[in-house]
């Protein structure tokens, strides 16, 4: 959420910012009309609230009865006054609340200006695409051939877009989440396993409510809402807490099953497993001073690509136009591995600075060291990588002419002596 001090006083900055993201600035003008109705609300209510405080105190040092009781049905009508301005109020403060809570952030000075994915911006591409010797084959080919996914049996469980995993391909995911999470601990990262459901407060706290409500699973009964990523309950956890400075950057790492409707991308990568209403991933997060956020991003940027590189992929970065940006997102870099087979650069991870914006949303604040006032923590997460197109990237980068895989190095401990997927 943005401050609205800063709506309130570069109202022009923040207009021309969204326009950026092509938002319409006309929800700032509501915005600030709002707000200054609001304003107005409460001085009226405090001046009313001061009348009646300093009439009662008068009407303690009263000698006339009949006086008295004049003032004090004066006083009884003042108070209904009171009550009706304090119900307008609340009803202003909410909806004030909701226009605010529907901002998407500002982006750096240093996101290029786009509509849409198209206009992203190869920063750098990391490797060489590997010379096959023969046709690469694409997952939903190999994985059936060598019995590891089943598209069948998932279609059979829960409909389009799930797929089982089974033998050496079952453990071939588990050994990439596991070595992950492992490399993200080396680097620096303190393991958290959250649960899995949130309450809605924890949705509203990472943005992902009200805006992407239809695009998450809920559990009316028991207002339960399943994560999409494991960016919300990190985020969660420390709702409403104050860091020391000392206690900062603290950078942790988590592992859960994600879980998304994908109204979003009706129609888009059907094929394969290369986008599913549940998936795997392990997620980097980090809170820490916003004066060092933007080294914070570069550094997990580096965590995210060395977690490519020791995979031995190719891979690239690139920055995210306005047009591509996240909701809460300021600055987001995405890192994207070569997959052979459907010949394309598939997403892994979409590592963002998110400014203030959540914490605001959360109050999550550190206490500086000087001793003033409290200020609000910054935040940034990213995939670590994400699942299953890290394991479609494995697949086809270490595929062989007779249709087998192997194993890449750093896996084959985990992997229980298999070396070759045959």
């Amino acid at each position: 959420m943005l401050d609205i001090k800063l709506i309130r006083e570069e109202s022009e900055f923040v207009k021309a910012a969204l326009s950026k993201r092509q938002v319409d600035a006309a929800i700032i003008d509501e915005v600030l009309h709002l707000d200054e109705v609001r304003r107005a609300l409460i001085l009226d209510v405090e001046s009313k609230k001061a009348e009646r405080n300093a009439v009662s105190k008068e009407i303690g040092r009263m000698k006339d009865k009949q006086e008295r009781e004049a003032k004090i049905a004066a006083m009884r009508s003042l108070g209904e006054e009171i009550d009706a301005l304090d119900e307008q109020l609340k009803m202003s403060e909410a909806r004030l609340f909701d226009q605010m809570a529907g901002i998407p952030n500002i982006p750096d000075p240093d996101v290029p200006i786009g509509v849409d994915d198209k206009d992203n911006v190869v920063i750098r591409t990391v490797g060489e695409k590997r010379d096959f010797d023969f046709e690469p084959k694409a997952h939903w080919d190999l994985g059936p051939e060598l019995g590891i996914i089943d598209f069948e049996s998932g279609v059979k469980l829960a409909g389009t877009r799930f797929y089982v995993l089974e033998g050496a391909g079952a453990r071939l995911e588990r050994a990439l989440i596991f070595w992950m999470l492992d490399l993200h601990i080396r680097q620096g990262y303190h393991e958290i396993y959250p649960p899995w459901m949130v309450r809605e407060e924890v949705m509203f706290a990472a943005g992902q409510l009200p805006k992407f409500a239809d695009n998450l699973y809920h559990d009316h009964e028991e207002d339960f809402w399943w994560v999409p990523t494991a960016e919300v309950p990190l985020t969660g956890m420390k709702m409403g807490e104050v860091f020391e400075e000392s206690a900062l950057p603290l950078n942790l790492t988590a592992y859960t099953a994600c879980f998304r409707r994908e109204k979003m991308s009706a129609g888009r990568d059907v094929r394969g497993m290369k986008r599913g209403h549940q998936f795997d991933k392990v997620e980097m997060y980090k809170y820490c001073l916003p004066e060092n956020a933007d080294l914070e991003l570069d550094n997990m940027v580096a965590d995210a690509c060395a977690t490519c590189e020791q995979l031995g992929l190719t891979y690239r970065v690139l920055l995210q136009s306005t047009g591509d940006l996240s909701f809460g997102s300021h600055k987001t870099y995405d890192v994207e591995v070569w997959a052979p087979g459907v010949q394309e650069w598939l997403e892994v991870s979409s590592v963002s600075n998110i400014g203030q914006f959540q914490a605001r949303r959360a109050n999550i604040k550190y206490r500086p060291a000087d001793g003033s006032a409290l200020q609000f923590v910054n935040t940034l997460n990213g995939s670590g990588l994400g699942l299953p197109r890290t394991l479609i990237a494995v697949m086809e980068n270490y595929q062989q002419a007779d249709g087998s895989i192997v194993i890449p190095d750093v896996l084959k401990p985990l992997m229980g002596g298999i070396e070759v997927i045959r």
